[in-house]
């Protein structure tokens, strides 16, 4: 099939879109080795070169790997751009239930795992976040995304302190989604605010190296704006607006 596009950058989208069509509809299985540059590019009439940049992309992707002298070989047929797109899609009630899995497993492992100066980015974040804070421990007008930043950066030390690269980089995307909701529901009063003793009890419990408590005390720390969200969903729709991203 011959492939058309307005310029190189372009044609070279395009034949990724093509190999990854072919990739999720089954065409080669995982394990497998897809054709050499030279058959695909008669395939598709383009040019080599543009074989070779579209399959770093999907190498990049974690859909392809290649292996000196021996070729590039399927890793999976599902696009991890499209699953995470479907998260960020998905309702709020299901990115907190997720959440909770990842930052409840990160914790325990991260009291078994933890090093010193993971110890301290989570104290340092904390302490950032509490001096911001007035009166009622939530942060002053105008405050509101530093105020989230330092909140995102406490639970990304926690997961790093697990020590497990794909927890880590599963993470990394999912706390911009994490950081948006937390901007939003800092500023809304049917939320619960923002309980830095419950982030302590993390803080503590994987300080101790107590793996129980940690998973323990994360899931009570998110078990809260979850219960939240769903009070919100099940109250009558008349009236209000979304209910708000999840909050911590």
């Amino acid at each position: 099939m011959a492939l058309q596009a307005a310029g190189r950058q372009s044609l070279v989208d395009t034949v990724v879109e093509a190999l990854r069509s072919q990739l999720t509809a089954g065409e080669w299985k995982v394990g497998s080795r897809i054709p050499t540059e030279h058959a695909l590019a008669e395939q598709l009439q383009v040019g080599r070169n543009t074989v070779r940049e579209a399959v770093r992309v999907l190498v990049h992707a974690g859909m392809l790997r290649s292996r000196q002298g021996e070729g590039t070989f399927v890793v999976s047929t599902a696009d991890p751009g499209d699953i995470m797109r479907g998260i960020q899609r998905a309702g709020i009630r299901d990115v907190l239930e997720l959440r909770i899995a990842l930052e409840a497993e990160a914790a325990r492992l991260a009291a078994q795992r933890h090093r010193p100066d993971d110890l301290e980015r989570m104290r340092t974040a904390l302490n950032a976040q509490a001096s911001m804070a007035d009166a009622e421990g939530q942060p002053g007008s105008g405050r509101l995304e530093l105020y989230a930043d330092h909140d995102v950066a406490f639970h990304k030390a926690v997961v790093e302190a697990a020590h497990n690269a794909a927890l880590t980089a599963t993470y990394d995307w999912f706390s911009s989604s994490v950081r948006e909701a937390l901007v939003s529901a800092l500023d809304d009063q049917a939320m619960p605010r923002v309980a830095h003793g419950d982030h302590r009890a993390v803080l503590d419990a994987i300080a101790a190296g107590d793996p129980e408590a940690a998973e323990r005390a994360t899931r009570d720390l998110l078990e809260k704006p979850k219960r939240a969200v769903e009070a919100l969903l099940a109250a009558p729709t008349e009236g209000r607006g979304s209910p708000p991203g999840p909050t911590h």
